[in-house]
Parts: structure tokens; C-alpha cells; sequence
């Protein structure tokens, strides 16, 4: 059975095996690389970035600019990274437009085995501790995999537009 954990340095190997399943510079949302700053390859590296997954979610700790406050998880089952997903507290103009409230990835082996609908469903109860009462998730519109997982937790398309990123589908999830 899957489960959502804090991002941990503990799976080092099992991240990095999950990661060159990707394209070079493959973008993974929820995934927080972004917030990388150094070699993700090194044990260093890796718990630094590890480490500031974490606090992302301390509202009393300043994010940077053009950022929100937002909760990491990592999927995982049986010891085995399978992807990542994120909550962000608060919309800013980007994620109103286009980003959302959640992210999710799942690594390439792992998909089409239902996790992006169960951790989607799984992280909606935690959204709702943060206090959102609904949250907006979006994907591209060619997404067929990331539509179903959406409208499978409730999602109502709200709209289809051309964004700086590139088209989406937005959809409210209530809470």
C-alpha cells in the first residue's frame, strides 16, 4: 500500500534511480526541485535540498520571491520512491493561473497504476487541515492520465486557457 511521507534523506538511491527515469530537465510537479542549489547526486547536496522541502512548509520562515509556503510528500510504497506531491498554502498570480494548489509527478515506471488518483485523494483531507476550502489543480490539457485522476477526486473544470506555461485545464476541487 502507498503512503505519503515526509521527503527524507533516507531514500537517496531510490530517488536518484526514480529521477534518471526522466527526461533530462524534465519538469516534475510537486516535486520542489526547483528549490535544488546544489548536486543533488551527493549525500550533501541531496539533505540540503531534502531539508529545504521541509521547511517550505514553516509560514514563520520567508519563502523567496515569487514563491508560496507549500507541504512536501513523497509517494512511496515498500521502501521505493514512486513520486512526489505538494499542497501550496496560498495561490499567487502564476499559481492562480496556471499552477494550482497541488502538484503532483509520478516517476515514469510507477504511472499508469492508479497513484496519481490516490495520492491526489490523499493529500485533499490535508489540504483541508491547512485550512483551504477548496483547492485548484490543474493540468495540461493533453493530460488525458492527470484529467481522469483529477475529475476521479472531484475535480469540476472550471476552464480551458492558454497561460505563460502553456494551456491548462483548471479544476476546483471543494474541500
Amino acid at each position: 500500500m502507498p503512503e505519503l511521507i515526509t521527503p527524507t534523506e533516507d531514500l537517496h538511491s531510490s530517488w536518484m534511480a526514480a529521477r534518471d527515469e526522466w527526461p533530462p530537465g524534465a519538469h516534475q510537479d510537486g516535486s520542489g526541485l526547483r528549490l535544488a542549489r546544489e548536486d543533488l547526486d551527493k549525500p550533501g547536496g541531496f539533505s540540503t535540498w531534502v531539508d529545504c522541502l521541509r521547511r517550505q512548509s514553516d509560514r514563520s520562515v520567508p519563502v523567496g520571491e515569487g514563491r508560496v509556503h507549500a507541504t512536501h510528500w513523497w509517494i512511496v510504497e515498500g521502501g521505493i520512491y514512486l513520486g512526489a506531491i505538494d499542497v501550496r498554502h496560498y495561490l499567487n498570480s502564476l499559481l492562480l493561473e496556471a499552477g494550482g494548489h497541488i502538484g503532483y509527478s509520478i516517476r515514469p515506471s510507477a504511472r499508469r497504476q492508479g497513484l496519481a488518483t490516490w495520492a491526489l485523494g490523499a493529500a485533499l483531507p490535508r489540504a483541508r487541515q491547512l485550512g483551504l476550502a477548496r483547492v485548484l489543480v490543474t493540468c495540461d490539457d493533453d493530460n488525458i492520465g492527470s484529467m481522469r485522476s483529477i475529475e476521479r477526486n472531484g475535480g469540476v473544470l472550471e476552464d480551458v486557457r492558454d497561460t505563460s506555461i502553456g494551456v491548462k485545464r483548471r479544476y476546483w476541487i471543494a474541500l
